[in-house]
């Protein structure tokens, strides 16, 4: 599976953006797929995750303010993201696996990276 993520962007603080996530290849509908972020000078954190089956899982730090979801007949992963915070701006990654749950090291497929700046 390969992934291509965009959307992201240069906000203000409570603003929305939708990013998406294209995965080419047959597998995707039966993949675990999910969000990772990366602020510069931190460590890539795990953002949310959905199943192949659609059931998705969001961490607590953006839980009630981001959306995962998935749209198979479309190979495409999404993320809305509502009230964004300077503190979400990082660079967004797709990431495909065959496990759940989700942690970067069963990830087998990245997408290159989305910018997403929240300016105060």
């Amino acid at each position: 599976v390969q992934l291509q993520a965009f959307g992201g962007g240069l906000v203000q603080t409570g603003a929305s953006l939708r990013l998406s996530c294209v995965a080419s290849g047959r597998t995707f509908s039966r993949n675990a797929v999910g969000w990772f972020r990366q602020a510069p000078g931190k460590e890539r954190e795990f953002v949310g995750g959905i199943k192949w089956n659609n059931i998705a899982y969001i961490t607590d730090f953006v839980k009630g303010r981001f959306t995962i979801s998935r749209d198979n007949a479309k190979n495409t992963l999404y993320l809305q993201m509502n009230n964004l915070k300077p503190e979400d701006t990082a660079v967004y990654y797709c990431a495909s696996g065959r496990t759940w749950p989700i942690t970067a090291a069963v990830m087998d497929s990245w997408g290159k990276g989305t910018q997403v700046t929240v300016s105060s």
